[in-house]
Protein backbone atom coordinates (compact mmCIF):
# COMPACT_ATOMS: atom_id res chain seq x y z
CA UNK A 1 0.00 0.00 0.00
CA UNK A 2 1.35 3.28 -1.07
CA UNK A 3 0.10 5.29 2.16
CA UNK A 4 -0.02 3.81 5.89
CA UNK A 5 -3.22 3.59 7.38
CA UNK A 6 -3.17 5.92 10.03
CA UNK A 7 -6.78 5.42 12.11
CA UNK A 8 -5.24 2.46 13.82
CA UNK A 9 -4.84 3.49 17.72
CA UNK A 10 -3.54 1.97 20.84
CA UNK A 11 -6.77 -0.07 21.92
CA UNK A 12 -9.17 -0.21 18.79
CA UNK A 13 -9.41 1.95 15.37
CA UNK A 14 -11.12 4.97 14.78
CA UNK A 15 -10.77 7.52 11.47
CA UNK A 16 -11.88 10.09 9.47
CA UNK A 17 -14.36 9.09 7.09
CA UNK A 18 -13.07 8.70 3.17
CA UNK A 19 -9.36 10.33 4.41
CA UNK A 20 -8.69 7.56 6.71
CA UNK A 21 -11.31 4.89 7.00
CA UNK A 22 -13.09 3.79 3.98
CA UNK A 23 -14.14 0.05 2.50
CA UNK A 24 -10.70 -0.83 0.95
CA UNK A 25 -9.16 0.05 4.34
CA UNK A 26 -11.76 -2.15 6.06
CA UNK A 27 -11.56 -4.80 3.92
CA UNK A 28 -7.35 -4.64 4.30
CA UNK A 29 -8.56 -5.15 8.20
CA UNK A 30 -10.34 -7.93 7.99
CA UNK A 31 -8.01 -9.95 5.77
CA UNK A 32 -5.17 -8.87 8.01
CA UNK A 33 -7.60 -10.03 10.73
CA UNK A 34 -8.43 -13.41 9.82
CA UNK A 35 -4.50 -13.81 8.73
CA UNK A 36 -2.96 -13.17 12.01
CA UNK A 37 -5.18 -14.47 14.24
CA UNK A 38 -5.15 -17.29 12.31
CA UNK A 39 -9.01 -16.66 12.63
CA UNK A 40 -11.83 -19.70 11.24
CA UNK A 41 -14.39 -18.34 12.97
CA UNK A 42 -15.33 -14.65 13.16
CA UNK A 43 -18.01 -12.61 14.73
CA UNK A 44 -19.06 -9.04 13.43
CA UNK A 45 -21.85 -6.10 14.10
CA UNK A 46 -22.04 -2.65 13.71
CA UNK A 47 -23.77 0.48 15.35
CA UNK A 48 -26.29 2.86 13.33
CA UNK A 49 -24.17 5.16 12.21
CA UNK A 50 -24.86 5.46 7.95
CA UNK A 51 -21.33 4.33 7.04
CA UNK A 52 -21.24 1.30 9.40
CA UNK A 53 -23.13 -1.37 7.72
CA UNK A 54 -20.48 -0.94 4.23
CA UNK A 55 -17.47 -0.58 6.47
CA UNK A 56 -18.72 -3.76 8.28
CA UNK A 57 -19.35 -5.94 4.56
CA UNK A 58 -16.45 -4.83 3.62
CA UNK A 59 -14.64 -5.69 6.39
CA UNK A 60 -16.53 -9.44 6.16
CA UNK A 61 -15.23 -9.58 2.76
CA UNK A 62 -12.05 -9.31 3.73
CA UNK A 63 -11.99 -11.97 6.77
CA UNK A 64 -13.49 -14.17 4.11
CA UNK A 65 -10.52 -14.14 1.76
CA UNK A 66 -8.56 -14.11 4.85
CA UNK A 67 -9.83 -18.06 5.32
CA UNK A 68 -13.15 -16.93 8.02
CA UNK A 69 -16.20 -18.07 7.97
CA UNK A 70 -18.28 -14.79 9.39
CA UNK A 71 -21.42 -14.51 11.66
CA UNK A 72 -23.24 -11.56 10.85
CA UNK A 73 -25.10 -10.20 13.98
CA UNK A 74 -26.25 -6.97 12.73
CA UNK A 75 -26.97 -3.68 14.09
CA UNK A 76 -25.38 -3.94 17.69
CA UNK A 77 -23.61 -2.42 20.74
CA UNK A 78 -19.86 -3.08 21.31
CA UNK A 79 -20.88 -5.42 24.35
CA UNK A 80 -23.28 -7.49 22.19
CA UNK A 81 -19.86 -8.58 20.20
CA UNK A 82 -17.99 -9.24 23.27
CA UNK A 83 -20.62 -11.58 24.52
CA UNK A 84 -21.47 -13.26 21.07
CA UNK A 85 -17.47 -14.12 20.52
CA UNK A 86 -17.53 -16.46 23.97
CA UNK A 87 -21.14 -17.82 23.42
CA UNK A 88 -20.32 -18.84 19.91
CA UNK A 89 -16.91 -19.81 20.59
CA UNK A 90 -15.30 -18.32 18.07
CA UNK A 91 -11.85 -17.16 16.64
CA UNK A 92 -12.44 -13.60 16.93
CA UNK A 93 -15.20 -10.52 16.86
CA UNK A 94 -15.12 -7.28 15.46
CA UNK A 95 -18.02 -4.18 16.22
CA UNK A 96 -17.72 -1.44 13.93
CA UNK A 97 -18.18 1.58 15.74
CA UNK A 98 -16.72 4.91 16.47
CA UNK A 99 -19.11 5.24 19.79
CA UNK A 100 -19.17 8.83 20.64
CA UNK A 101 -16.79 10.43 18.08
CA UNK A 102 -18.08 12.73 15.90
CA UNK A 103 -20.39 11.78 12.78
CA UNK A 104 -17.55 11.96 10.71
CA UNK A 105 -15.70 9.44 11.90
CA UNK A 106 -15.87 5.71 12.36
CA UNK A 107 -14.06 2.91 13.87
CA UNK A 108 -13.69 -0.66 15.23
CA UNK A 109 -12.89 -2.72 18.39
CA UNK A 110 -11.03 -6.15 18.21
CA UNK A 111 -11.36 -8.87 20.09
CA UNK A 112 -9.71 -12.63 20.21
CA UNK A 113 -10.92 -15.83 21.08
CA UNK A 114 -12.60 -15.66 24.54
CA UNK A 115 -13.56 -12.02 23.79
CA UNK A 116 -9.83 -11.03 25.02
CA UNK A 117 -9.20 -7.23 23.82
CA UNK A 118 -6.64 -6.89 21.11
CA UNK A 119 -4.06 -3.62 21.52
CA UNK A 120 -1.67 -2.63 20.20
CA UNK A 121 0.99 -4.83 22.10
CA UNK A 122 -1.01 -7.86 21.81
CA UNK A 123 -1.53 -7.59 18.17
CA UNK A 124 -3.03 -4.62 16.61
CA UNK A 125 -0.12 -3.45 15.76
CA UNK A 126 1.02 -6.89 13.43
CA UNK A 127 -2.29 -6.44 12.20
CA UNK A 128 -1.88 -3.29 10.93
CA UNK A 129 1.34 -4.17 9.29
CA UNK A 130 0.03 -7.09 7.57
CA UNK A 131 -2.63 -4.62 6.28
CA UNK A 132 -0.81 -2.01 4.80
CA UNK A 133 1.44 -4.46 3.06
CA UNK A 134 -1.63 -6.03 1.02
CA UNK A 135 -1.14 -5.21 -2.57
CA UNK A 136 -3.30 -2.31 -3.76
CA UNK A 137 -4.62 -4.02 -7.15
CA UNK A 138 -5.27 -6.87 -5.07
CA UNK A 139 -7.59 -5.23 -2.48
CA UNK A 140 -9.14 -3.15 -5.57
CA UNK A 141 -9.67 -7.12 -7.67
CA UNK A 142 -11.03 -8.51 -4.33
CA UNK A 143 -13.46 -5.51 -3.47
CA UNK A 144 -14.74 -5.17 -7.04
CA UNK A 145 -15.79 -9.08 -7.30
CA UNK A 146 -17.79 -8.27 -4.55
CA UNK A 147 -19.55 -5.49 -5.61
CA UNK A 148 -20.16 -7.20 -8.57
CA UNK A 149 -17.94 -4.99 -10.68
CA UNK A 150 -19.11 -1.34 -9.60
CA UNK A 151 -16.74 0.85 -8.74
CA UNK A 152 -16.83 2.43 -5.23
CA UNK A 153 -18.01 5.83 -4.91
CA UNK A 154 -16.92 8.38 -1.89
CA UNK A 155 -19.92 10.35 -1.73
CA UNK A 156 -21.88 7.24 -1.59
CA UNK A 157 -20.46 5.31 1.25
CA UNK A 158 -20.63 8.43 3.72
CA UNK A 159 -24.47 8.43 2.79
CA UNK A 160 -24.54 4.48 3.99
CA UNK A 161 -24.38 3.09 0.60
CA UNK A 162 -23.02 -0.34 0.80
CA UNK A 163 -20.93 -1.19 -2.49
CA UNK A 164 -20.39 -5.16 -1.22
CA UNK A 165 -23.45 -7.25 -2.39
CA UNK A 166 -24.83 -9.34 0.45
CA UNK A 167 -25.24 -12.08 -1.85
CA UNK A 168 -21.89 -12.54 -2.99
CA UNK A 169 -20.88 -12.76 0.63
CA UNK A 170 -23.79 -15.47 0.97
CA UNK A 171 -22.70 -17.22 -2.30
CA UNK A 172 -19.16 -17.42 -0.48
CA UNK A 173 -20.79 -20.00 1.51
CA UNK A 174 -18.56 -18.70 4.51
CA UNK A 175 -21.04 -15.51 5.49
CA UNK A 176 -24.24 -16.23 7.83
CA UNK A 177 -26.64 -13.99 9.59
CA UNK A 178 -27.74 -15.05 13.10
CA UNK A 179 -29.00 -13.04 16.49
CA UNK A 180 -27.98 -13.56 19.82
CA UNK A 181 -30.07 -11.17 21.27
CA UNK A 182 -32.43 -14.11 23.45
CA UNK A 183 -29.04 -15.55 24.90
CA UNK A 184 -27.34 -11.59 25.89
CA UNK A 185 -30.41 -10.57 27.62
CA UNK A 186 -30.66 -14.07 29.79
CA UNK A 187 -27.19 -13.05 30.44
CA UNK A 188 -28.07 -10.16 31.59
CA UNK A 189 -30.81 -11.19 33.95
CA UNK A 190 -28.30 -13.55 35.38
CA UNK A 191 -26.83 -10.82 37.36
CA UNK A 192 -29.90 -9.63 39.16
CA UNK A 193 -33.19 -11.51 41.11
CA UNK A 194 -36.50 -10.77 39.59
CA UNK A 195 -37.93 -11.38 43.10
CA UNK A 196 -35.83 -8.65 44.85
CA UNK A 197 -37.49 -5.95 42.35
CA UNK A 198 -39.92 -3.32 43.88
CA UNK A 199 -42.13 -1.25 41.46
CA UNK A 200 -39.46 1.30 39.14
CA UNK A 201 -40.21 4.21 36.34
CA UNK A 202 -36.77 4.93 34.81
CA UNK A 203 -35.90 6.94 32.05
CA UNK A 204 -34.15 5.35 29.47
CA UNK A 205 -32.24 7.62 26.79
CA UNK A 206 -30.77 5.59 23.97
CA UNK A 207 -29.28 8.85 21.93
CA UNK A 208 -30.68 7.01 19.05
CA UNK A 209 -28.27 5.08 19.35
CA UNK A 210 -28.38 1.12 19.33
CA UNK A 211 -29.15 0.45 22.91
CA UNK A 212 -32.53 0.68 21.97
CA UNK A 213 -32.76 -2.65 20.76
CA UNK A 214 -31.36 -3.97 23.60
CA UNK A 215 -33.86 -2.46 25.49
CA UNK A 216 -36.75 -3.63 23.98
CA UNK A 217 -35.62 -6.98 24.31
CA UNK A 218 -35.14 -6.65 28.39
CA UNK A 219 -38.63 -5.16 28.67
CA UNK A 220 -39.71 -8.07 26.74
CA UNK A 221 -38.13 -10.22 28.99
CA UNK A 222 -39.32 -8.14 32.14
CA UNK A 223 -42.80 -8.50 31.26
CA UNK A 224 -42.60 -12.14 30.54
CA UNK A 225 -40.75 -12.95 34.43
CA UNK A 226 -42.89 -9.83 36.18
CA UNK A 227 -40.62 -7.59 36.82
CA UNK A 228 -42.35 -4.37 38.17
CA UNK A 229 -40.23 -2.06 35.94
CA UNK A 230 -41.38 0.29 33.56
CA UNK A 231 -39.22 2.76 31.25
CA UNK A 232 -39.78 6.40 29.57
CA UNK A 233 -38.23 5.98 25.90
CA UNK A 234 -36.57 9.27 25.06
CA UNK A 235 -34.79 9.50 21.73
CA UNK A 236 -35.34 5.55 21.04
CA UNK A 237 -35.08 4.91 17.82
CA UNK A 238 -32.09 3.88 15.94
CA UNK A 239 -30.93 7.01 14.01
CA UNK A 240 -27.48 6.88 11.94
CA UNK A 241 -27.52 10.59 11.30
CA UNK A 242 -28.49 11.63 15.03
CA UNK A 243 -31.21 13.96 14.87
CA UNK A 244 -30.91 14.67 18.37
CA UNK A 245 -27.16 15.04 18.81
CA UNK A 246 -24.00 12.54 19.09
CA UNK A 247 -25.06 10.34 21.85
CA UNK A 248 -22.32 11.48 24.32
CA UNK A 249 -23.89 12.01 28.46
CA UNK A 250 -20.34 12.78 29.08
CA UNK A 251 -21.01 16.28 27.44
CA UNK A 252 -23.17 18.19 29.98
CA UNK A 253 -24.86 19.85 26.77
CA UNK A 254 -26.19 16.44 26.23
CA UNK A 255 -27.76 15.89 29.85
CA UNK A 256 -30.84 18.12 29.13
CA UNK A 257 -33.31 15.97 27.53
CA UNK A 258 -32.37 12.88 30.44
CA UNK A 259 -32.81 14.65 32.99
CA UNK A 260 -35.76 16.89 32.01
CA UNK A 261 -37.63 14.00 31.34
CA UNK A 262 -36.69 11.93 35.06
CA UNK A 263 -38.22 15.41 36.38
CA UNK A 264 -41.39 15.61 34.27
CA UNK A 265 -42.36 11.86 34.79
CA UNK A 266 -41.41 11.56 38.00
CA UNK A 267 -39.07 8.65 37.36
CA UNK A 268 -37.12 6.72 40.21
CA UNK A 269 -33.66 7.54 38.10
CA UNK A 270 -32.60 8.08 34.49
CA UNK A 271 -29.81 6.47 32.14
CA UNK A 272 -28.57 7.34 29.16
CA UNK A 273 -25.66 5.63 26.79
CA UNK A 274 -23.00 6.38 24.00
CA UNK A 275 -23.83 5.17 20.49
CA UNK A 276 -22.20 1.45 21.15
CA UNK A 277 -24.04 1.36 24.73
CA UNK A 278 -20.94 0.21 26.19
CA UNK A 279 -21.21 2.85 28.79
CA UNK A 280 -24.53 4.30 30.72
CA UNK A 281 -24.67 7.25 32.33
CA UNK A 282 -27.31 7.53 35.44
CA UNK A 283 -29.07 10.28 36.42
CA UNK A 284 -31.00 10.51 40.36
CA UNK A 285 -34.61 11.59 40.71
CA UNK A 286 -34.02 15.37 40.69
CA UNK A 287 -32.31 15.22 37.28
CA UNK A 288 -28.76 15.24 38.76
CA UNK A 289 -25.81 13.92 36.55
CA UNK A 290 -23.79 11.22 39.06
CA UNK A 291 -19.97 11.18 38.69
CA UNK A 292 -19.17 7.56 36.99
CA UNK A 293 -16.76 7.34 40.48
CA UNK A 294 -19.58 7.03 42.50
CA UNK A 295 -21.48 4.28 40.76
CA UNK A 296 -18.35 2.32 41.11
CA UNK A 297 -18.64 2.18 45.01
CA UNK A 298 -22.05 1.47 44.50
CA UNK A 299 -21.65 -1.66 41.69
CA UNK A 300 -18.38 -3.04 44.25
CA UNK A 301 -21.32 -2.97 46.73
CA UNK A 302 -23.28 -4.92 45.07
CA UNK A 303 -21.38 -7.56 44.07
CA UNK A 304 -20.01 -7.57 47.81
CA UNK A 305 -23.45 -8.11 48.70
CA UNK A 306 -23.88 -11.08 46.43
CA UNK A 307 -19.80 -12.26 46.79
CA UNK A 308 -18.14 -11.31 50.18
CA UNK A 309 -14.36 -11.47 49.96
CA UNK A 310 -14.37 -11.02 46.33
CA UNK A 311 -11.52 -8.81 45.01
CA UNK A 312 -12.58 -5.43 43.09
CA UNK A 313 -10.39 -3.79 40.61
CA UNK A 314 -10.32 -0.26 40.13
CA UNK A 315 -8.46 2.89 38.26
CA UNK A 316 -6.20 5.15 40.39
CA UNK A 317 -7.92 8.42 39.65
CA UNK A 318 -10.31 8.76 42.74
CA UNK A 319 -10.60 6.01 44.51
CA UNK A 320 -10.88 6.82 48.38
CA UNK A 321 -14.52 5.95 48.00
CA UNK A 322 -14.12 2.85 46.55
CA UNK A 323 -11.32 1.88 48.91
CA UNK A 324 -13.95 2.24 51.89
CA UNK A 325 -16.62 0.93 50.67
CA UNK A 326 -15.05 -2.46 49.19
CA UNK A 327 -12.89 -2.73 52.43
CA UNK A 328 -16.19 -2.00 54.84
CA UNK A 329 -18.29 -4.84 52.62
CA UNK A 330 -15.26 -7.23 52.99
CA UNK A 331 -13.78 -7.03 50.16
CA UNK A 332 -10.43 -6.68 48.62
CA UNK A 333 -9.72 -3.33 46.84
CA UNK A 334 -6.52 -3.70 43.92
CA UNK A 335 -6.03 -0.90 42.10
CA UNK A 336 -4.68 -0.75 38.60
CA UNK A 337 -3.07 1.28 35.42
CA UNK A 338 -6.26 2.88 33.76
CA UNK A 339 -7.83 2.05 30.11
CA UNK A 340 -9.21 -1.45 29.56
CA UNK A 341 -6.59 -3.53 28.16
CA UNK A 342 -4.96 -3.30 31.70
CA UNK A 343 -7.92 -3.22 33.87
CA UNK A 344 -8.94 -6.29 32.29
CA UNK A 345 -5.53 -8.16 31.80
CA UNK A 346 -5.37 -7.01 36.16
CA UNK A 347 -8.76 -8.58 36.57
CA UNK A 348 -8.34 -11.98 34.76
CA UNK A 349 -5.32 -12.25 36.73
CA UNK A 350 -6.96 -11.04 39.85
CA UNK A 351 -10.30 -13.21 38.85
CA UNK A 352 -11.33 -10.18 40.44
CA UNK A 353 -15.63 -10.16 40.55
CA UNK A 354 -16.18 -6.31 38.94
CA UNK A 355 -13.50 -3.37 37.68
CA UNK A 356 -14.67 -0.12 37.34
CA UNK A 357 -13.19 3.34 36.02
CA UNK A 358 -14.92 7.32 37.13
CA UNK A 359 -14.75 7.30 33.08
CA UNK A 360 -18.56 4.94 33.38
CA UNK A 361 -16.50 2.08 32.07
CA UNK A 362 -17.36 -0.99 33.99
CA UNK A 363 -16.21 -4.38 34.00
CA UNK A 364 -16.99 -8.28 35.11
CA UNK A 365 -16.01 -11.64 35.48
CA UNK A 366 -18.86 -13.03 33.98
CA UNK A 367 -19.26 -10.92 31.21
CA UNK A 368 -16.32 -12.60 29.55
CA UNK A 369 -14.21 -9.61 31.94
CA UNK A 370 -15.70 -7.14 29.63
CA UNK A 371 -17.15 -3.92 30.13
CA UNK A 372 -21.12 -3.71 30.04
CA UNK A 373 -23.52 -0.47 29.44
CA UNK A 374 -26.74 -2.84 30.71
CA UNK A 375 -25.05 -4.92 33.55
CA UNK A 376 -24.36 -1.67 35.71
CA UNK A 377 -28.22 -0.36 35.85
CA UNK A 378 -29.59 -3.50 36.54
CA UNK A 379 -27.22 -4.22 39.39
CA UNK A 380 -28.38 0.11 40.46
CA UNK A 381 -32.00 -0.88 39.77
CA UNK A 382 -31.83 -3.62 42.10
CA UNK A 383 -29.51 -2.10 44.92
CA UNK A 384 -32.46 0.90 44.84
CA UNK A 385 -34.91 -1.63 45.36
CA UNK A 386 -32.89 -3.81 47.91
CA UNK A 387 -31.90 -0.88 49.96
CA UNK A 388 -35.22 0.75 49.89
CA UNK A 389 -33.29 3.72 49.20
CA UNK A 390 -33.20 6.27 46.26
CA UNK A 391 -30.34 6.79 44.27
CA UNK A 392 -29.92 10.28 44.69
CA UNK A 393 -29.86 9.08 48.47
CA UNK A 394 -27.24 6.68 48.37
CA UNK A 395 -24.90 8.83 46.30
CA UNK A 396 -25.41 12.06 48.13
CA UNK A 397 -23.89 10.40 51.16
CA UNK A 398 -20.75 9.39 49.22
CA UNK A 399 -20.11 12.68 47.59
CA UNK A 400 -20.43 13.98 51.33
CA UNK A 401 -17.84 11.27 52.75
CA UNK A 402 -15.55 11.58 49.87
CA UNK A 403 -16.07 15.26 47.33
CA UNK A 404 -14.41 15.30 44.29
CA UNK A 405 -13.72 17.72 41.19
CA UNK A 406 -14.48 15.83 38.69
CA UNK A 407 -11.63 15.02 35.58
CA UNK A 408 -10.44 18.58 35.29
CA UNK A 409 -8.54 18.61 31.14
CA UNK A 410 -6.13 21.43 30.43
CA UNK A 411 -4.69 21.78 27.18
CA UNK A 412 -1.02 23.34 27.19
CA UNK A 413 1.58 24.11 24.96
CA UNK A 414 4.04 22.28 27.18
CA UNK A 415 2.16 19.44 29.22
CA UNK A 416 5.61 18.14 30.51
CA UNK A 417 6.53 21.60 32.34
CA UNK A 418 3.03 21.68 33.56
CA UNK A 419 3.66 18.22 35.25
CA UNK A 420 7.18 19.42 36.83
CA UNK A 421 5.76 22.80 38.39
CA UNK A 422 3.03 20.46 39.84
CA UNK A 423 5.91 17.98 41.16
CA UNK A 424 8.13 21.08 42.59
CA UNK A 425 4.98 22.54 44.98
CA UNK A 426 3.52 19.54 45.86
CA UNK A 427 5.81 16.40 45.73
CA UNK A 428 8.22 17.48 48.96
CA UNK A 429 5.46 17.46 51.31
CA UNK A 430 3.44 13.81 50.13
CA UNK A 431 2.69 11.38 52.63
CA UNK A 432 2.13 8.86 50.00
CA UNK A 433 3.62 8.80 45.94
CA UNK A 434 1.69 6.75 44.20
CA UNK A 435 2.99 6.18 39.99
CA UNK A 436 0.42 3.71 39.06
CA UNK A 437 -1.07 5.63 36.32
CA UNK A 438 0.58 9.37 35.66
CA UNK A 439 1.45 10.88 39.65
CA UNK A 440 -0.87 10.54 42.90
CA UNK A 441 0.04 12.33 45.79
CA UNK A 442 -1.61 11.80 49.04
CA UNK A 443 -1.56 14.61 51.80
CA UNK A 444 -3.64 13.07 54.94
CA UNK A 445 -7.34 14.28 54.01
CA UNK A 446 -7.27 15.44 50.34
CA UNK A 447 -4.84 13.93 47.64
CA UNK A 448 -4.83 14.13 43.47
CA UNK A 449 -3.77 12.28 40.45
CA UNK A 450 -2.20 14.22 37.58
CA UNK A 451 -1.67 12.44 34.23
CA UNK A 452 -0.46 13.78 30.82
CA UNK A 453 -2.83 12.41 27.75
CA UNK A 454 -1.21 9.85 25.36
CA UNK A 455 -2.23 11.56 22.25
CA UNK A 456 -2.82 15.26 22.78
CA UNK A 457 -0.83 17.99 25.16
CA UNK A 458 -3.52 17.83 27.60
CA UNK A 459 -2.58 17.06 31.34
CA UNK A 460 -5.92 15.43 33.73
CA UNK A 461 -6.62 16.47 37.10
CA UNK A 462 -8.24 14.76 39.49
CA UNK A 463 -8.73 16.01 43.03
CA UNK A 464 -10.60 14.27 46.10
CA UNK A 465 -11.00 14.74 49.98
CA UNK A 466 -12.36 12.83 52.82
CA UNK A 467 -15.24 15.18 53.75
CA UNK A 468 -14.15 18.42 53.03
CA UNK A 469 -15.53 20.23 50.03
CA UNK A 470 -14.70 23.69 50.30
CA UNK A 471 -11.08 22.35 50.67
CA UNK A 472 -11.37 19.74 47.85
CA UNK A 473 -12.51 23.14 45.46
CA UNK A 474 -9.90 25.24 47.10
CA UNK A 475 -6.82 22.63 45.97
CA UNK A 476 -8.50 21.71 43.06
CA UNK A 477 -8.48 26.00 41.91
CA UNK A 478 -4.54 26.41 42.99
CA UNK A 479 -3.33 23.00 41.37
CA UNK A 480 -5.43 24.16 37.78
CA UNK A 481 -3.24 27.98 38.75
CA UNK A 482 0.15 25.86 38.96
CA UNK A 483 -0.95 23.86 35.87
CA UNK A 484 -2.22 26.47 33.49
CA UNK A 485 0.85 29.07 35.15
CA UNK A 486 -1.43 31.78 35.99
Amino acid sequence: MGQPITCFKAYDIRGELNSQLNEEVAYRIGFAFARELNAKTVVVGGDVRLTSEPLKLALTAGLIDGGATVTDIGMAGTEEIYFATSHLGVDGGIEVTASHNPIDYNGMKLVKAGSVPISGDTGLNAIKERAEALDDDDVRSALTAYTGGQAIDAEAFFNGHAHIQRARLEASGHYQQTSCMDAYVDHLLTYIEPANFTPLKIVVNAGNGAAGNALDAIEQAFIKQQVPVSFIKVHHEADGKFPNGIPNPLLPENRADTANAVIEQGADFGIAWDGDFDRCFLFDAEGNFIEGYYIVGLLAEAFLDKERGAKVIYDPRVYWNTEAIVEEAGGQPIKSKTGHAFIKERMRKEDAVYGGEMSAHHYFRDFAYCDSGMIPWLLIAELVCTKQQSLASMVKERIAAYPSSGEINSKLKDADAALQRVLDKYQGDAAVIDETDGVGLEFGNWRFNLRKSNTEPVIRLNVESRGDIPLMEEKTAELLAVIRDE
